[in-house]
């Protein structure tokens, strides 16, 4: 893996100097690192002669760049109404006490991160999970509990 200073010069390089590649060069980084620590911001906004205040307004803004750490399998649940009306609560509910953490927090092996977002564009198939980049529509809590159950079986410690 790329040193976070290499890594920002190798996106810009396949991006462009442009403000319009900023968010290409910030979800590389993420794809890479899992999140966008500091010092990627500072060395994205040098290469990109932009300040650091307008890369991290950037990356705040947008719920799929991470600006803190999160687990290896990170878990989306849609918030919107439409899944809201569908039992995305009770599917919520049965993800926190399966993996004994709320909306928000990581487990403590770093394995799954939880998070409640907004729309996934799934809304005719809802409620609907996605983990990392898979989509899991109509879901229950019951089939929740199983797909991740799989992903545990599936990840290396």
């Amino acid at each position: 893996m790329p040193n976070t200073e290499n890594l920002v010069k190798e996106l810009v390089q396949k991006h462009g100097k442009s403000r319009n590649s900023l968010l290409p060069v910030l979800q590389g980084i993420v794809k890479v690192n899992r999140y966008l620590s500091e010092e990627a911001m500072i060395f994205a906004a040098k290469e990109l002669d932009l300040s650091a205040a307008e890369v991290y307004g950037t990356a705040s803004f947008y719920t799929f760049l991470n600006t803190t750490p999160k687990g290896k399998n990170i878990i989306r649940v849609c918030k919107t109404i439409s899944c809201h009306m569908k039992g995305k609560d009770e599917i919520i509910s049965a993800i926190e006490k399966s993996l004994n953490i709320k909306i928000g927090q990581t487990t403590h092996n770093k394995n799954f991160t939880l998070l409640a977002t907004n729309c996934l564009g799934w809304c005719h198939k809802g409620p609907v999970m996605l983990i990392n980049d898979e989509v899991y529509p109509e879901i229950t809590p019951n089939k929740a509990i199983e797909i991740i159950e799989s992903y545990k079986k599936n990840s290396v410690n």
